[in-house]
């Protein structure tokens, strides 16, 4: 077993995609030096590519793709027909455009509050937020581990009410052997340069089962317009650029080893934080977690953070304000303590270093640095 090193000789970036373009570097110059060469920079057979093999790897029918993860989420709202009047529960402990999305329908967010161990939607709060204006849920699969997909399923069906799943963290989770994305009507990615499978800027992309919900949003997402020029409904211009494609076809190719090199390197910081006053990320048996985030919970985390910056070592904070408590959605009346999962998770959570090329030595290092302050 190595040394632990020192503070003087490390530093360990929250992510290093430096890291990872070296090691797949020829196979993506070559696919962007293709795209150039052939001057097909929207649309053609790099998006359509990436779509059937993203709704294959992700057990799904379709794939649509997308300009961002948040027009992934806007355009499957548009496409159930949310709109004013309308209430869409969601987590309240995600990214903002979980909430964001629904707002800018027109339609009102509903928040339920979280599982303290997976910081996703809790199904035991979720049906006392249905209220006959309910139009639709969206589960959020949070840090890489899919929200209990069994049970929220089953209460929307009951509710005969629409269920989306926000697995922008979670290409390639898996809820009791079922890919993220193939659970719900939509699945919702992005491709968010920090993501699992991150492009070279933003792009998204939209799963679902259904046919004519596919066509919907393939409508939608070209200004409402087939054939050229003759628009049926108005829509909007939300296309992934075939450069976009062309960088992920070629990352994809490498997304399960990728995934499970996080998983390695979280079953190398567990073990270290062993006896200590840190909480380690919980990993639900019937999941398949890909740790998009590896989030501790400690207390004092605000003091740790600047303890770790000191060391060379990248954090963030994922996220400081849970969404019922946003200045935006002030006119809902929430209060503090009204979410008090989200509230503890948003004051004591905090993402280290996980992502593949990661070292055992810088891993070490990390876990000992977290623990040179909690356990004074």
């Amino acid at each position: 077993m190595s040394a632990v090193p020192t503070r003087a000789s490390m530093n360990v970036p929250l992510l290093d995609l430096k890291a990872q373009y070296a090691d797949i570097r020829a196979d993506v110059d070559a696919a962007v030096r293709s795209v150039m060469e052939s001057a097909r920079f929207i649309g053609g057979p790099e998006v359509s590519s990436l779509e059937e093999e993203v709704a294959r790897y992700s057990q799904s029918a379709h794939g649509i793709a997308c300009a961002s993860g948040t027009d992934a989420l806007l355009l499957s709202l548009w496409a159930l027909g949310v709109g004013p009047g309308d209430e869409v529960i969601t987590s309240a402990y995600s990214f903002f455009a979980s909430a964001g999305t629904i707002a800018n329908h027109g339609a009102t967010p509903v928040f339920v509050d979280i599982d303290p161990r997976t910081y996703n939607l809790d199904p035991h709060r979720l049906e006392a937020a249905f209220t006959p204006r309910t139009k639709a849920v969206m589960a959020v699969h949070l840090f890489g581990q899919c929200a209990d997909m069994t049970a929220i399923r089953a209460i929307c069906d009951q509710h005969r009410v629409f269920l989306i799943e926000d697995a922008a963290q979670a290409i390639g989770s898996e809820w009791e052997g079922r890919r993220a994305g193939s659970m719900s009507d939509f699945g919702c990615f992005s491709f968010f340069p920090s993501k699992n499978l991150g492009g070279a800027g933003d792009g998204g992309m939209i799963v679902t089962q259904n046919p004519e919900h596919a066509e919907k949003l393939r409508l939608l997402r070209e200004h409402g317009a087939r054939p050229k020029y003759y628009h049926s409904v108005v829509g909007t211009n939300s296309r992934l650029d075939a450069l976009q494609a062309a960088i992920l076809r070629v990352k994809l190719r490498h997304l399960d080893r990728w995934s499970e090199a996080r998983a390695r390197n979280a079953a190398l910081y567990d073990p270290l934080f062993e006896g200590s006053r840190v909480a380690r990320p919980y990993h639900d048996p019937r999941a398949r977690h890909i740790y998009n985030q590896y989030a501790i919970r400690v207390a004092k985390r605000d003091e740790l953070r600047k303890h770790l910056s000191e060391r060379g070592i990248g954090t963030e904070i994922y996220y400081p304000v849970p969404l019922h408590l946003q200045k935006c959605f002030a006119m809902l009346g929430h209060r503090a303590g009204d979410m008090p999962q989200s509230e503890a998770a948003a004051n004591e959570t905090l993402a280290l270093p996980i992502y593949p090329e990661l070292s055992e030595d810088q891993i070490r290092y990390v876990a000992a640095s977290v623990r040179e302050f909690t356990d004074l």
